[in-house]
């Protein structure tokens, strides 16, 4: 069964702020762009990472992750101006192989990809 709904995709095709939380080492929040996300066939979500250097160590230690994300641009619930997204998974980082390359190829600016498995997407808005 999917866990990134339409909806979700949606949001992806309009710019926004992405916030990542992590903790492990100590809580950290750090911020990218809808942009930058690729969802995986499977539904795994890739991000480039060029800092990104707490969280790591905060992955290393938990892999959990939190991710809210969002765009005013898509109607939500009951036409609500706007939606967003509050993603639970796992992640680890990949800094070499098939998926770096790719990542590689649009975000040249990466030093590695953050990979997270998603455990669930609750749609908040």
């Amino acid at each position: 069964m999917s866990k990134l709904s339409g909806k979700f995709s949606e949001v992806l095709k309009h710019e926004g702020v992405v916030s990542l939380m992590s903790w492990g080492v100590e809580p950290h929040l750090v911020n990218t762009w809808n942009s930058f996300l690729v969802v995986t066939d499977d539904e795994r979500i890739l991000i480039p990472a060029y800092g990104f250097r707490k969280t790591q160590k905060n992955v290393d230690v938990n892999n959990k992750v939190k991710i809210a994300l969002g765009s005013k641009d898509v109607l939500g619930y009951k036409d609500y101006p706007g939606t967003g997204f509050i993603i639970e998974g796992s992640a680890r980082y990949i800094e070499s192989g098939e998926e770096y390359d790719m990542m590689k190829s649009k975000f040249s600016f990466l030093t590695r990809v953050l990979e997270i498995t998603v455990d669930s997407a609750k749609q908040m808005l």
